[in-house]
C-alpha cells in the first residue's frame, strides 16, 4: 500500500468512527428531546466530504509525492479537532441539534472560536489534498466546502440565537 493511499485509509477511518459517534450523540439527543434543524442539507455535506477523500483516491497518483509541512498542520489539526469532541463530550455531532434551555458550551476551543469544528474542517478540506501536491482539488473543495458552510452557519446560528440570548 502506497503512502497516499495509507493516509487515506486513516482520514476515511477517522471520518467513519466520527459518523458512528455523531450518529450516536444524535439519536440520544433526539430521544431527551432536542429538535434537529436544517436535515435537509445534511446529505450534501455527507456527499461533499465522500467526494473529497473518493476524489484524491482516484485522481491523486499512488507514488505523489508527501509533502510534510502539510503534513505536519493537518495533523495538528486531528489534535485541533480531538480537542472539540472532547470538549462537547455526548453533544458532538455532525448534525444540528439544539434544545432551547441548554447552555452554549464557551470552554476550551470555544473561548476562541464560536464554531471551531468548521475553521478545523475549511483547513482540513484545503490542506490534506496539499499533501499530495493537489491544489486544484483542494482550490474546488474549499470552494464547494465554504459555499455549503456559508449555508449551514446560517441555520446554526439561528438554532443557537436563543441560546446565546440565556447570556446577554
Amino acid at each position: 500500500m502506497s503512502a497516499v493511499h495509507l493516509i487515506l485509509l486513516l482520514v476515511a477511518a477517522q471520518r467513519l468512527a466520527e459518523v458512528v459517534y455523531a450518529g450516536r450523540n444524535t439519536r440520544a439527543l433526539l430521544r431527551e428531546g432536542w429538535t434537529e434543524v436544517g436535515a435537509g442539507h445534511y446529505p450534501l455535506m455527507v456527499f461533499l466530504h465522500g467526494g473529497w477523500l473518493l476524489s484524491m483516491a482516484l485522481w491523486v497518483p499512488a507514488d505523489a509525492t508527501i509533502h510534510w509541512p502539510p503534513l505536519i498542520a493537518f495533523v495538528l489539526l486531528q489534535a485541533a479537532r480531538i480537542w472539540v469532541i472532547a470538549t462537547l463530550g455526548r453533544y458532538w455531532t455532525t448534525r444540528i441539534v439544539t434544545s432551547p434551555g441548554a447552555p452554549v458550551v464557551r470552554h476550551g476551543p470555544y473561548r476562541f472560536l464560536r464554531h471551531p469544528n468548521y475553521a478545523i474542517v475549511v483547513g482540513e478540506i484545503a490542506l490534506l489534498p496539499l499533501v499530495f501536491g493537489a491544489w486544484e482539488l483542494a482550490l474546488v473543495f474549499s470552494a464547494l466546502n465554504l459555499a455549503l458552510l456559508r449555508y449551514r452557519l446560517r441555520m446554526e446560528n439561528e438554532a443557537l440565537r436563543p441560546r446565546y440570548r440565556l447570556y446577554e
